[in-house]
């Protein structure tokens, strides 16, 4: 029996990369995918894929850098699905701007949506996780490249989305919240996070 069937997996930045892998992914296994983008372009196609293969999926289009917003998503999530099982935080943006020509906009939204929308997810799928069932959250997080150039924020916001896992995991465990990162390797991503949610799932 699929581990997976008709799980709940709420995903952001589903629309391209890593999060679109995985969408589609959880949709073979079975899963109920909420796949959120802040650009409808993407992520419906995606949708629209996992249907036409006889899969569930629903697009939510918005913000998760933008704390109404976020909520919002958890929320529709709620009233379409009845729960969410498992949460995947992919949304990231990466300017490449010189640190010394870098206009203030561009550090903030960074740092906004890598960071900040990763907690506010946390936030509002915790909150329901721990009124509900508990569940399984998951952060991308992307390795700092040797030679990257020009990406300062982007290295500054993985390493605060890095610390801010390990907190949450220990903050939430007692209510059977489980938080993990697992490094964004496009070519692995599918791999590894069904890895970890088998050993998880054995760990019941």
């Amino acid at each position: 029996m699929n581990k997976l069937r008709d799980e709940v997996v709420l995903i952001t930045g589903a629309g391209k990369g890593s999060g679109r892998y995985l969408a589609q992914a959880f949709a073979e296994r079975g899963a109920i995918v909420a796949a959120n983008d802040i650009s409808p372009i993407n992520v419906e196609e995606v949708v629209e894929q996992i249907v036409a293969k006889g899969g569930q999926a629903k697009a939510y289009i918005d913000d998760i850098a933008k704390k109404v917003a976020a909520q919002s998503i958890v929320k529709q999530v709620e009233e379409d699905f009845g729960r969410i099982d498992i949460l995947i935080n992919h949304a990231a943006v990466q300017p490449h701007v010189s640190l010394l020509d870098m206009d203030e906009w561009d550090w903030h939204r960074v740092l906004d949506v890598n960071l900040t929308g990763a907690f506010l997810m946390i936030q509002a799928v915790g909150r329901l996780m721990r009124a509900s069932s508990p569940g399984v959250i998951i952060n991308l997080i992307s390795p700092r490249r040797e030679q990257s150039e020009r990406e300062a924020p982007f290295v500054a916001s993985m390493s605060g989305l890095d610390g801010l896992t390990h907190e949450a995991a220990r903050e939430v465990s007692p209510y059977g919240i489980r938080v993990y990162a697992v490094k964004n390797v496009a070519e692995k991503i599918v791999e590894d996070v069904f890895a970890l949610l088998d050993l998880q799932m054995e760990e019941r």
